[in-house]
């Protein structure tokens, strides 16, 4: 834990002592808000529903950009080889790193907790899909985050690692798409594995464990690939 510790706050300082976080959390913000105002303003609705359907599309492409420096550019400037070298495990590493990410992600979200408070002044607001909806972007983020550093983990670009990534994310989202041209008995299986149908039943304000699960298997997975591969190209 005390390796985590440090690689930890060695990222994320990096996020934040460059433009990165600022640049991200600004332009996230300036996404969601815009979305949230065109509901409000146009449709004379106050409610987080377009918000909360809004945010997995947008970080299809903010999260890859957040995680394609994390193993990418530690290899390209020859600072991995250097930081494999202490007494610090490949699980610490990636662990670390993800962790950091998954910080900066929460920096992004916590600005929008406004909409919430607002929406809650105007009018009468479910906080069941309000709370669903947070714990889903959360979650959804969590895993893409996970793909994303699998994603860095697999070359020393950061150009290919954030495509890499955003293709490996899109597969999952399109494939919420191709539902209707699979065979009826495959149906289920396939919705299962997309992203999207586990945050359409949190969203709703129903906390199944099941969902959780999906969520948290896809990270551990993704994570220990990145592990495997940090580990595959020590050995090199």
């Amino acid at each position: 834990m005390h390796n985590i510790s440090i690689i930890f706050q060695r990222e994320l300082r990096a996020y934040f002592d460059s433009l990165i976080a600022y640049v991200v959390i600004t332009v996230f913000l300036g996404i969601t808000g815009y979305f949230f105002t065109t509901r409000f303003f146009l449709v004379g609705q106050a409610d987080l529903s377009l918000v909360f359907g809004v945010i997995p599309w947008v970080f299809l492409f903010f999260t890859p950009a957040i995680t394609m420096r994390l193993i990418s550019e530690e290899r390209k400037t020859g600072t991995m080889e250097l930081l494999v070298t202490m007494p610090i495990t490949d699980a610490s590493i990636i662990i670390g790193k993800y962790l950091a990410s998954v910080a900066l992600l929460a920096a992004m979200i916590l600005p929008t907790l406004i909409y919430a408070i607002t929406v809650s002044f105007l009018g009468d607001m479910d906080p069941g899909p309000a709370i669903g909806g947070y714990i889903g972007i959360i979650m959804i983020g969590a895993v893409y985050l996970a793909i994303g550093t699998f994603g860095s983990s697999l070359t020393e670009n950061q150009v290919v690692a954030f495509i890499v990534s955003l293709l490996i994310l899109a597969a999952f989202l399109i494939l919420d798409w191709t539902l209707m041209l699979l065979p009826a008995w495959l149906v289920s299986i396939a919705e299962y594995i997309t992203i999207q149908y586990h945050f359409q039943n949190i969203s709703r304000g129903v906390i199944d464990t099941r969902d959780l699960i999906y969520y948290l298997t896809l990270i551990v997975i993704a994570l220990f690939m990145a592990t495997r591969m940090l580990a595959a190209r020590r050995k090199r």
